[in-house]
């Protein structure tokens, strides 16, 4: 098991400033808007993301004040994309509790994620850096034209590998590549170091992501069963695409024709998530996982120098794969 402390080592303080910093944003005199915070600040993750930035900043060679506020500004807009996110897809629960539009309603989620959003924004603009301004705003762009993306494949359902990589690239991938381009940015790297920066970001998202996609065809250890979540929303990910391009046609027809139908009773699915594991579905999607972690580790070794702020990001694509949730 990886050591989270470990990770963080090398950039420890500026973690603790980040936390400082993220802890108090976010203030409104806005009653609805101050109960909606509290609720998200209950609910926050493991700041994986502003972790990396900071990481890499550090590997950069250095973690000045602006690493610190940019690593909050893309938590915050990574926070927004989450409340915009279980709206469209009509989720209820995050990390085992009760979601913003569950406790309040869509209209408010939606206008809190615009609040955060726009702070988030607003903090861009004050590290005075036209690039990560601009940085910032395409990942807006992408973020939202991979969810419509993300819409348009299960309304249609639309089942190539390709189109999930599209998906995958302008929503995770985008976020984790502008966190590493943009603590190289802050460190006051070479643009060459930032290119690389942001695509060693864009393989771990390739990573993450996918790690996600495979805990949905096994046991939630609160419920006991396959969760199949993705499925439910029409959302055909990696390890069933590899399943049903690999089956011959009799074999596959009728897991397409629940697809089609979007016939997803609880058994059905049942019978999608055994069909996908049966199929080699995981063992394909971790390879391909595993494969663009080892393309983001030859990366980083070969642009960064030896240092233990470039060992924490190894050890970082390390935890984002062999995570447990």
């Amino acid at each position: 098991m990886i050591d989270r402390n470990q990770i963080e080592h090398p950039v420890s303080e500026a973690f603790k400033r980040f936390q400082a910093e993220f802890e108090p944003a976010l203030q409104s005199e806005v009653e609805t808007i101050r109960s909606a915070v509290e609720t998200i600040r209950r609910s926050n993750g493991k700041h994986i993301r502003p972790l990396l930035l900071l990481l890499t900043a550090k590997a950069c060679g250095r973690v000045p004040e602006a690493s610190v506020r940019a690593a909050v500004l893309l938590e915050l807009l990574h926070t927004a994309s989450l409340i915009h996110d279980d709206v469209v897809d009509e989720t209820k629960q995050r990390r085992g509790a009760l979601s913003l539009n569950a406790i309040h309603d869509n209209r408010v989620a939606v206008l809190v994620g615009d609040f955060i959003l726009a702070d988030s924004l607003m903090r861009a603009l004050q590290l005075e850096n036209l690039q990560i301004v601009g940085i910032m705003a395409k990942l807006c762009h992408d973020m939202a034209e991979g969810e419509i993306k993300q819409l348009e494949n299960a309304d249609k359902v639309i089942l190539t590998e390709m189109d999930y990589f599209v998906v995958l690239e302008k929503k995770t991938a985008a976020l984790l590549a502008s966190c590493t381009q943009i603590g190289a940015i802050t460190a006051g790297a070479s643009a060459e170091v930032q290119k690389t920066a942001g695509t060693f970001g864009k393989l771990l998202g390739y990573c993450f992501q996918i790690r996600d996609d495979i805990f949905d065809y096994f046991e939630d250890s609160r419920t006991g069963k396959p969760s199949g979540n993705d499925l439910r929303e029409g959302k055909v990910t990696l390890p069933l695409l590899y399943a049903l391009e690999k089956a011959s046609p009799a074999e596959k027809a009728p897991y397409m024709e629940m697809l089609l139908k979007k016939n997803f009773t609880p058994d059905h699915i049942a019978a999608l998530l055994r069909f996908a594991r049966e199929k080699g579905g995981i063992e394909y999607a971790e390879a391909r996982m595993n494969e663009y972690r080892e393309q983001a580790a030859r990366i980083i070794r070969s642009t960064l120098p030896a240092s233990e702020a470039r060992d924490s990001l190894l050890l970082l694509a390390d935890y984002l794969v062999e995570r447990s949730r």
